[in-house]
């Protein structure tokens, strides 16, 4: 008799393991880079055959491109819901938290129910802190990597455009109000998010540290492209807290 432990195999519904398995290599992207997704790892962190990952991804380059298009999709959904997506967020006119822990959200109202004051307050304050530099050091990853990898680069440009439209949509919901004032929605989100690149790449470097200025530069350069007065969108090391 052999002494070794047959693993009972759990049968799941193959959209709930193609689900777990594109999830499982988001986290290791996020936590390792894009380079570590392989079809024996992913199989090897969900204790299956390196065969039934590639049932589902019969290339590692597919999984590759759809875990970082999982990872960057639900990072837009977390930072800037989709106007009436019913997300958590806060209440009109309170400060927004830094970054949440993983998994949860600050009491209130809705954040893409609030107005687009409010929601771009709340995107801005939750784009500084450990959570978010992960993701700013994948989206690095993934531009890098897509100069060699057709499917990648296909997916970058898909999630490009996927924040330029969530974040010029708002803008333009923010002139429709009359919060905000441009003639050039479009332009101003490509600068903000031109900004936020920036600052990701700063997490990359060997500087100590980052100073307020620097933190608040994708705040000031939104307050100065939509006729903000100064602080309206206010200091992103003022928002440890979440609000009550």
């Amino acid at each position: 008799m052999s002494s070794s432990v047959q693993r009972k195999r759990i049968r799941k519904d193959p959209a709930a393991r193609r689900a777990e398995i594109v999830a499982t290599a988001a986290a290791v992207a996020l936590a390792e880079g894009l380079e570590c997704v392989t079809l024996r790892r992913i199989g090897e962190e969900l204790a299956v055959r390196p065969g039934l990952i590639s049932h589902y991804f019969p290339s590692a380059e597919e999984l590759v491109a759809e875990a970082f298009g999982n990872a960057a999709t639900a990072e837009l959904d977390r930072l800037l819901p989709a106007a009436g997506a019913g997300a958590e967020g806060p209440e009109p006119g309170t400060a927004p938290a830094r970054v949440a822990p993983s998994g949860t959200a600050p009491h209130g109202a809705g954040a893409a129910d609030a107005g687009p004051l409010v929601r771009l307050r709340w995107f801005l304050g939750r784009t500084v802190g450990e959570e978010y530099d992960a993701i700013s050091r994948l989206w690095i990853n993934a531009r890098h990597l897509s100069r060699y990898r057709p499917l990648l680069r296909e997916r970058v440009a898909r999630q490009e455009a996927a924040w330029r439209g969530r974040l010029e949509e708002l803008i333009r919901d923010g002139v429709a109000a009359g919060e905000f004032r441009t003639a050039d929605p479009l332009g101003a989100a490509v600068q903000i998010l031109v900004v936020l690149d920036g600052l990701g790449v700063h997490v990359n470097t060997v500087t100590p540290a980052r100073p307020a200025a620097v933190l608040r530069m994708a705040h000031s350069t939104a307050e100065r492209e939509l006729g903000l007065p100064a602080d309206a969108l206010g200091h992103p090391e003022s928002t440890e807290q979440s609000p009550s």
